[in-house]
Formats: C-alpha cells, sequence, structure tokens
C-alpha cells in the first residue's frame, strides 16, 4: 500500500533528512586511509544518538550495524567491521538512515579513500556517472509522472558505458517504515508502474557496476558483492513528490533541496535535454 504523507509528515521526514545529510558529511571530512569501517559506524551512530535520533538500520531484520559500509566489489549490505581497514583508492558506500518522531531518512554515498585521485579514471567516471544516474532520476520524480520514469532516467545514464544495473535491490518508499510501496527500480521502460502523487516519499538508489549486473551473496547473509569481483557504485537520496517538483529531502550542503529551481547546482550530466522549468 502507497502511503501519501501529510504536510507536518514531511516537515518530520525533512528534519530527519537534514540529520542523516549531515551525519554523511561528517564522515566524508573524517574518511581517510587507516580507518576501519567500524570506525565509522561508530562516529554515525554516536552522531545520530546525539541529535536525539536511532539509527534505522541497526537490529532491521538483525542487522548489526548503524551504516551499511560496501568497499570495492561490495554492492550493498556490508557490516562494519574493525577487521576491514580503508586503504587509499578504495570505493566505500555508505548507506545510512535515521528515526525522528517515527520517521526514516535513507540516503547513501560512494567516497574513494584518499580522493579522487587515489582512483584510476574507470573507478572515477563510474562514481561520478552513478551519482549522475541519482540525479536524473531525481529529475523524474515529479507529479504526474510514473514510477518507471524515473527508471529509465537512471538506466540511461549507465547503458553507454556499458555498466551493470543492479536489478535485484531496488528503491522504495520511505516512510514510518524503512521500506514501503512502491519499489523505484533502476531500469526499465518508462510510462509505467505507479503514479508519482504529491505526498508520496521515496528512496532514489542507482547501484551501478564496473562490469557485469549479476550479484551474490555471502556467508554473512547481508553482504551483496559484484558476481565478477568489480567495482560498484552506489548513490541513494530520499525524495519528496510535491506539486512544484521533487524535495530532496537528505540533501548536502553541496546539493539542492528544490532541483528544479536550482538546475546549476544538478550534477552536469544529468541536464541534457533538460529545459529550464526542468522538463526533458
Amino acid at each position: 500500500m502507497i502511503v501519501r504523507k501529510s504536510a507536518s509528515e514531511l516537515a518530520t521526514m525533512a528534519e530527519t533528512g537534514a540529520l542523516i545529510a549531515e551525519v554523511h558529511e561528517m564522515l566524508r571530512d573524517a574518511l581517510e586511509p587507516g580507518m576501519s569501517t567500524a570506525d565509522l559506524d561508530r562516529m554515525a551512530e554516536e552522531a545520530i544518538r546525539a541529535r536525539g535520533a536511532t539509527p534505522s538500520f541497526k537490529g532491521y531484520r538483525g542487522f548489526p550495524g548503524s551504516l551499511c559500509t560496501s568497499v570495492n566489489e561490495q554492492i550493498v549490505h556490508g557490516i562494519p567491521s574493525d577487521d576491514v581497514v580503508l586503504r587509499a583508492g578504495d570505493l566505500i558506500k555508505i548507506d545510512a538512515g535515521s528515526i525522528v518522531d517515527g520517521y526514516h531518512s535513507d540516503s547513501a554515498v560512494t567516497w574513494i579513500v584518499g580522493g579522487p585521485e587515489a582512483a584510476p579514471p574507470a573507478v572515477r567516471d563510474l562514481v561520478a556517472r552513478t551519482r549522475a544516474g541519482l540525479w536524473a532520476g531525481i529529475l523524474e520524480a515529479r507529479a504526474g509522472n510514473r514510477v518507471t520514469d524515473i527508471s529509465a532516467a537512471v538506466e540511461a545514464l549507465a547503458l553507454p558505458h556499458g555498466y551493470g544495473v543492479v536489478r535485484e535491490y531496488v528503491g522504495h518508499g520511505v516512510g514510518r517504515a524503512l521500506h514501503e510501496d512502491p519499489q523505484v527500480p533502476n531500469y526499465g521502460r518508462a510510462g509505467r508502474g505507479p503514479k508519482l502523487v504529491p505526498g508520496l516519499v521515496i528512496a532514489i538508489e542507482p547501484m551501478f557496476n564496473l562490469g557485469t549486473a549479476e550479484t551474490a551473496v555471502l556467508d554473512d547473509d547481508w553482504t551483496v558483492v559484484t558476481g565478477d569481483g568489480q567495482v560498484s557504485a552506489h548513490w541513494e537520496h530520499t525524495v519528496a513528490i510535491t506539486e512544484e517538483g521533487p524535495w530532496v529531502l537528505t540533501a548536502r550542503s553541496d546539493e539542492p533541496a528544490r532541483p528544479l529551481e536550482d538546475l546549476a547546482s544538478v550534477p552536469e550530466a544529468t541536464l541534457l535535454g533538460v529545459d529550464a522549468q526542468g522538463v526533458r
């Protein structure tokens, strides 16, 4: 069942979205070679709880961490560990969520440990194009469109480069539950699926692999990896559908919360074919 949120509920979701954006910025600024993924997890949980919120992920279906920390060929749902020490050039996917007054936020980033120059051009491009795919999808998250208008826009950023688009793990509704209807795939033909209506809140989260789209799950029953061992990138935002256009509830300080009003701040690769009103 699709649950539409009221104005007051959206205000609460904007609060938890802003909180998790702040946590992501804190982790980005602290990230350096020699840190463990458990270090990041402890920092995030402390920051979330210090702000009066609760980590969305900890204990969810038995998940042990406050973050999902997935490194290199790990796509999503990696478990934080003191034994996983980050090196320059590693790709670290950090997926985080928080609960404020019963409502969730959900947002993921991909950082190159040691900075972009620490990774080869093909990896840098994968990270940038996956992020552009996220924003291409966000620009389609407008009232009157359908779910797969988002899906097709995301996939269109991957296909020209031969990236594998992960199919088993997709976006979803967000609200009082971390995962609500509808599912939001990162692939498919436009014009299908539920209509986007004001008050709907969804997580859009493309996962592009440098190689095949095939995936596997490790013996911990959580960590998802690429089928061919090549690296993967993952970006995610929680987005509300409004009469005025998409509202990115988890936008960080370097990103537009209202992209149709601030197209200049949207990653350039998403803007091909978009006019001044944000319409393709």
